[in-house]
């Protein structure tokens, strides 16, 4: 069915009319900072790009560029000599994607194994790309967050945010209450110190039990790593939640949904980020009516 038109509203008086078109010129003369254009991209995070300023990477016709520097309609920017089309990175409205991973599929964007990616599961964008938020190894399952905003990814992901990752872990054989304690407590992996947060046996009979574990670190394999120390073999591993994100019970996998404008409010206030305010862009409707998700 096709929706209806919407109201139009009354006409601006021409002063107004003249102010807006005056506030956006200017704007589009001052530009906007580099960092914050290239980080929106998904290209390197503020902090990176920085620093790629810093080591004179990055030029702006022709000329290094200087922190605070700003990016202008017609600008030619160069990140190692190479061409960057900053254009297709204007502002627009954030997207975040919860996709359910199978296993077997691969958090990249190309594989020369040529395995499945998970992004060609996901739809296509006009500008800019989807950025996955953390990755799962190609055993592992669950939920997997993607988005446009490449400031949301990065503060989600780094090491100071310290976001919980829960995940529901199957197991061969018992485990000890000194073992689980062990865990809790920490052990040493070649990487440094490592625990799990909270671990609840959550069921299983015979050789299978089943746990649920929350980290708040993002190391490679860490959920397996911490098991396999102790000698405990991991048969399946199911990511169930991302900060306050949770996988939708009736999310089947190779499906996706989006957050809706509320949610998307709760996790950039959860996040610590302003939302940009943009015009939304019309969203494609989501695959599933249910879903789970909370505020810290």
């Amino acid at each position: 069915m096709k929706s209806k038109k919407p109201l139009k509203s009354s006409p601006k008086p021409q002063s107004e009319r003249d102010s807006s078109k005056k506030i956006a010129t200017d704007q589009a003369d001052i530009g906007e900072r580099i960092q914050k254009v290239l980080s929106r991209g998904g290209v390197g995070s503020r902090r990176e790009i920085e620093r790629w300023i810093e080591e004179g990477r990055l030029k702006i016709n022709g000329a290094p560029v200087a922190l605070g520097a700003r990016l202008k309609a017609g600008d030619v920017l160069l990140l190692n000599e190479r061409v960057v089309r900053w254009e297709k990175f204007a502002q627009q409205p954030t997207r975040v994607l919860l996709y359910h991973k199978p296993t077997g599929e691969v958090v990249t964007r190309r594989d020369p194994e040529g395995r499945p990616v998970v992004f060609t599961q996901l739809p296509k964008l006009s500008t800019a790309r989807w950025i996955a938020i953390g990755r799962l190894d190609i055993n592992t399952s669950g939920l997997l967050l993607v988005t446009n905003n490449g400031e949301l990814a990065n503060r989600l992901m780094h090491p100071s945010s310290q976001v919980e990752r829960e995940y529901a872990v199957r197991i061969l054989g018992d485990v000890s209450d000194v073992t689980l304690e062990r865990l809790k407590q920490g052990v040493e992996l070649e990487d440094g110190k490592a625990k799990f947060d909270d671990i609840n046996f959550a069921g299983g009979e015979g050789a299978n039990k089943w746990f649920h574990v929350i980290v708040s670190e993002g190391r490679n394999r860490l959920v397996r790593r911490l098991w396999e120390s102790q000698q405990v073999t991991v048969s399946r591993l199911i990511r169930l939640r991302y900060g306050p994100v949770v996988l939708p019970e009736r999310l089947k996998t190779h499906s996706f949904y989006e957050l809706t404008d509320k949610e998307l409010a709760l996790l950039f206030e959860f996040a610590g980020l302003e939302r940009e305010q943009v015009e939304p862009a019309p969203a494609e409707k989501p695959e599933i009516k249910r879903h789970n998700f909370k505020k810290r």
